[in-house]
C-alpha cells in the first residue's frame, strides 16, 4: 500500500499540479505531473496555495493523488480501481523523480482494464512526462 507521505492530500496540492503541470492521456488514465515544485509544507495553515512558492519547503519523495469519478462505476468498483492504482504507486516510488506531484485521473475503461495493463499505461506515461525516466531503464524496454 502506499505509505502517507507519499499521497496528495489537499485540494490546493491537486489543483497545483493539474494546473501548472504537464498532462499526458492514455486510454484509460490521464496523469498529471507537476516536477519540482514542492512536496510538502512545514509550518504553514492548509491554505497554503495562497502563499508564495518560495516560502514552500519541501519535505520527501513524489506524492500521487487520484481522481476516480462515478463514471468509472459504483462505489464498489471505483474503490477497488483506486486500490489497485494505489498499490501501483507503491512500485514506482523508486523510479519516479523526489519532489514530484502526480495526479492520476481514471478513466472509466479502467474498471475493466488488467493491473498489468495500467502499470503500463502509468509508466509510459510517466517516462513521457520526464517524471520516470528511470522506469525504462529499469524494466529493459519500452511500454
Amino acid at each position: 500500500m502506499l505509505p502517507e507521505p507519499y499521497r496528495l492530500h489537499h485540494r490546493a496540492d491537486f489543483s497545483r499540479t493539474v494546473r501548472r503541470g504537464q498532462r499526458i492521456g492514455r486510454r484509460d488514465l490521464v496523469v498529471h505531473a507537476l516536477l519540482g515544485e514542492y512536496d510538502g509544507v512545514v509550518g504553514v495553515n492548509e491554505r497554503h496555495d495562497q502563499i508564495p512558492d518560495d516560502k514552500l519547503v519541501r519535505v520527501g519523495g513524489p506524492r500521487f493523488g487520484l481522481i476516480v469519478s462515478k463514471a468509472v462505476g459504483n462505489a464498489v468498483i471505483r474503490h477497488r480501481v483506486a486500490r489497485r492504482l494505489r498499490h501501483m504507486c507503491a512500485q514506482l516510488l523508486a523510479e519516479v523523480a523526489p519532489g514530484t506531484d502526480i495526479v492520476i485521473r481514471v478513466l472509466p475503461g479502467a474498471a475493466t482494464a488488467s493491473s498489468e495493463d495500467l502499470l503500463r499505461q502509468l509508466r509510459g506515461a510517466l517516462r513521457k512526462l520526464g517524471a520516470g525516466a528511470a522506469a525504462g531503464a529499469r524494466t529493459g524496454g519500452p511500454t
